[in-house]
Order: C-alpha cells, then sequence, then structure tokens
C-alpha cells in the first residue's frame, strides 16, 4: 500500500512540472500561426499591387506619385482605388510599399532594375515598358510575437511580389 501512495504524488508533481511547457508551446504555435497568417496576407497585398499595376496602361513607373501607381497601392490597401475604405491591414501604409519597374537585359538574360533616367520605363514619355513589376515592403511590417514569461523583439516581414508587366 505504501507504493501506491507514492506513485500518486509522482503524477500530481509531474503534472504541475508539465502543464506550463504544454501552455507555452500552444501558445507560440498559435503566435506562429499569427506571423504566417499576417505574412500571407501581406503578400496577397502587395500582390493585388502588382496585379493591378501589370495591366495599367501610360503608368510612369519611374514616378511613386503617379496616378495609376496610387490608384493600384490604395486597392492593395483597401480594396478600392480612391481609399474610401480602411486598410485591410492594420498599420500598413502606402509608404511603406515600393513598386519597381523591373527589364530583361537582352544581352544577358538577366532581370534588373530600369534604368530611370531620360524615359527609362515612363510610358507616357515614350520609354520602354518593364519586363515585370517588383513589389516589396524594403524595410518590412513589423510584427511582435506575444509569448508569455519571453520577452521577443519585432520581426520585420518583407515580402516581394515579381509580376510580369502586361500593359503597354
Amino acid at each position: 500500500m505504501r507504493i501506491l501512495g507514492r506513485r500518486r504524488g509522482n503524477v500530481l508533481l509531474e503534472s504541475a512540472m508539465l502543464i506550463p511547457v504544454i501552455v507555452l508551446l500552444l501558445v507560440g504555435m498559435g503566435q506562429i500561426a499569427k506571423i504566417t497568417y499576417t505574412y500571407y496576407n501581406l503578400r496577397k497585398a502587395i500582390y493585388s499591387v502588382g496585379s493591378y499595376l501589370s495591366a495599367q496602361q501610360g503608368t510612369n513607373f519611374c514616378d511613386p506619385t503617379d496616378a495609376n501607381v496610387q490608384q493600384a497601392i490604395s486597392f492593395g490597401l483597401t480594396g478600392t482605388t480612391d481609399n474610401t475604405q480602411p486598410t485591410l491591414i492594420t498599420g500598413l501604409t502606402p509608404d511603406m510599399i515600393t513598386v519597381s519597374p523591373q527589364v530583361v537585359d537582352s544581352v544577358t538574360g538577366a532581370i534588373g532594375p530600369c534604368d530611370c533616367s531620360v524615359t527609362g520605363c515612363d510610358l507616357a514619355a515614350g520609354g520602354k515598358a518593364p519586363g515585370f513589376i517588383l513589389v516589396s515592403i524594403p524595410n518590412g511590417y513589423m510584427i511582435t510575437p506575444r509569448i508569455p514569461f519571453l520577452p521577443l523583439l519585432a520581426i520585420p516581414l518583407k515580402p516581394q511580389v515579381k509580376v510580369p508587366y502586361g500593359g503597354t
């Protein structure tokens, strides 16, 4: 009988030691899911910017204040081109998104940035059309995981999307 009494105490002690670890693991998995979901939404938003711009005509890709570029960024953030709706991702602002025209080098076949000197990729001024549009969040969207008793630093999420240009 004495042996059985000692074992019951061991189970209670082991449970008391393992339950906090299991709770921390569950909370950590939830935070990883939150970060993954946020990254997915960021990537979807910048893909919307790129796909909207890829169908526009007469866009000056070298000017970040071009109306088509601003409408595309607004479309990716709010779902509208006129900013009448709130942003879909809290904390994501238009100045965080960068749009860069990309061209294919005819000699090497490498994809690189479009030269914005003279006319470059300014289609309205007679420049050449880019082969691709690179949309990114170069400085990152900061997200801080919250796990009890573990102080963690913010993680910069830096998605980027390269979309083929189809406009003229």
